[in-house]
């Protein structure tokens, strides 16, 4: 008989916690032991998310009830800094997916810079895997701590590092235009994000200044061999999700496309579109699928790169739980095959 993992979810009442819920619950070598919640802690996740009812499912407990001893996984979905000290106090053979920012940076300045926060878990992070499989497939199975990279940054990042990696663009012109659906942001109330707010309008936000900035430079400039500063802008849709990237970037669209199209030809989660196909994220949603299209821009010499995923699967939890499954030595796309919801 195959064996089956306990898992626990560590801020399981957030968007990222209820789709980790949503894929493992039909996973069938995970289990959900215990799962956490600070301000719903002692509530049933039905009552939390009631399309999750039907699921027999512990009761949300605090953190420091949860005893992580007793799990072979733990998906920590908390805040910044909070993952710092947990990774510090993690059992020996206890394995941890962050999906917080904790430790995506090498850097410590870096991210005291973006985050405002010290790294106080800086002599783990040189055994940190960075959470994006298709480049880190290796370095991810052999790690105990894997970090979840950011939702923009899997999106703009998966097509643009084999490019970048072949030279077949510029990597001094990179621009990113990114749009992603409000749950992005989180399920905590906030004012700005209200329907009235957000329905019917469309805007852009953390311009000039977007904590994702950290980890395009930082994987963009480790694929190039030199630094890499891209220009990022991301926008707010008025739609619950789906993150769409278009990347404006100097280079052939020919080559471009074929280089893409051969990198990716044998990876589950990565459809590469015919040339001049233009991929879109309603075909992506609820599924740890990314698309990338290529077209040639009208100026001579240029090219436009587009990238679709749904934020809170390929974007946060698929990614995730693709990620769990490479640590505890699983098939790696187990648990991860539903097809896209459509329409």
């Amino acid at each position: 008989m195959s064996k089956v993992y306990d898992i626990a979810i560590l801020g399981a009442s957030g968007y990222t916690g209820a789709e980790l819920v949503r894929i493992i619950s039909s996973h069938p070598q995970m289990n959900i032991k215990s799962m956490s919640a600070e301000r719903k802690a002692g509530q049933t996740m039905g009552n939390v998310f009631p399309h999750l009812r039907h699921l027999d499912l512990p009761e949300l407990q605090k953190i420091e009830a949860i005893d992580l001893e007793n799990v072979d996984l733990v998906f920590a979905a908390l805040p910044h800094g909070v993952t710092h000290g947990l990774a510090k106090e993690l059992p020996a053979l206890t394995k941890l997916v962050d999906l917080s920012a904790d430790f995506r940076l090498s850097d410590p300045e870096v991210y005291k810079y973006w985050y405002g926060l010290d790294h106080t878990a800086m002599e783990l992070q040189p055994k940190v895997a960075f959470g994006l499989p298709e480049f880190y497939r290796s370095e991810i199975a052999e790690a105990q701590i894997t970090a979840n990279t950011g939702c923009y940054v899997a999106t703009s990042l998966l097509p643009l590092v084999p490019a970048v990696k072949a030279g077949v663009i510029a990597s001094e012109d990179i621009v990113i235009d990114a749009k992603s659906g409000v749950s992005g942001a989180g399920r905590a109330p906030k004012e700005n994000l209200l329907f009235t707010e957000v329905s019917g309008g469309f805007q852009a936000y953390g311009v000039g200044h977007h904590r994702h900035m950290a980890e395009l430079d930082q994987e963009l400039s480790k694929a190039a061999g030199k630094k890499v500063t891209p220009t990022f802008t991301p926008h707010l849709l008025p739609q619950a999700r789906g993150i769409e990237a278009t990347i404006y970037v100097k280079g052939e669209a020919s080559e471009i496309h074929t280089i893409l199209s051969k990198h990716f030809a044998a990876e589950r989660f990565v459809e590469v579109l015919p040339f001049g196909d233009i991929p879109a994220t309603q075909h992506v949603r609820g599924s740890n699928m990314c698309h990338i299209g290529v077209k040639a821009d009208r100026l001579p010499g240029w090219s436009i790169i587009l990238s679709v995923t749904d934020n809170l699967v390929k974007g946060a939890s698929g990614m995730a739980v693709q990620n769990a499954n490479l640590m505890l030595g699983l098939p790696e796309a187990m648990g991860l095959e539903m097809a896209p919801l459509f329409p």
